[in-house]
């Protein structure tokens, strides 16, 4: 099953015909965190999961989850916590974000795909959220103008590798963030 986008901010301008560029959205309002909300940290990436597993719930009908392979979903960089994993449910779908295009992390389940692997589970439930799903709950300014700029830069990258040129909606994309990204605006002031 594929997912259908999650519409969470009407403001968030993404070229989708030729390229998935982001363009800044100068009206972003980063996700609020309250006490006992559980955050993904990524670097400067924080995600708000507790809101995200709040938004998926009240939208089902709008994302499904899919299947994915277990193994090929385990992060040889996770250290999981053994006391945890006997009391998850690899039942629950796990949460991949599109970090960068093509590439998607687990940002909520690495427990339950442990314990899924250890019990022989061949496949589990993942909800697969694209940038335009999964920034809405970033935590901060400063992550999102970054998220932003370094999906770009792996975007800009790809399409340069390929032999491709920037097309003038790309080169547009990318000289608008420029001129309103506030730290590098900073920069240029001093």
């Amino acid at each position: 099953m594929v997912s259908k986008p999650i519409q969470t901010d009407k403001s968030l301008n993404v070229q989708k015909e030729k390229t998935r560029f982001l363009t800044i959205d100068k009206h972003f309002k980063p996700a609020p965190m309250d006490n006992g909300d559980e955050l993904y940290p990524n670097g400067i990436f924080v995600f708000n999961i507790t809101r995200m597993i709040e938004y998926l719930k009240e939208h089902q009908d709008q994302i499904t989850p899919e299947i994915i392979p277990v193994e090929e979903s385990r992060s040889s960089f996770f250290e999981p916590n053994e006391d945890h994993i006997n009391t998850t449910d690899f039942t629950i779908p796990i949460i991949l974000a599109e970090i960068s295009p093509g590439r998607y992390n687990v940002i909520d389940g690495n427990h339950r795909i442990e314990k899924a692997y250890r019990s022989s589970v061949e496949s589990i439930l993942a909800y697969k959220l694209s940038p335009e799903q999964h920034i809405p709950f970033l935590t901060s300014l400063k992550g999102y103008h970054a998220y932003i700029e370094y999906w770009n830069s792996k975007l800009k990258a790809s399409i340069l590798y390929s032999g491709k040129k920037l097309s003038s909606d790309e080169k547009r994309i990318m000289n608008y963030n420029r001129r309103h990204d506030p730290q590098k605006q900073a920069l240029h002031r001093q």
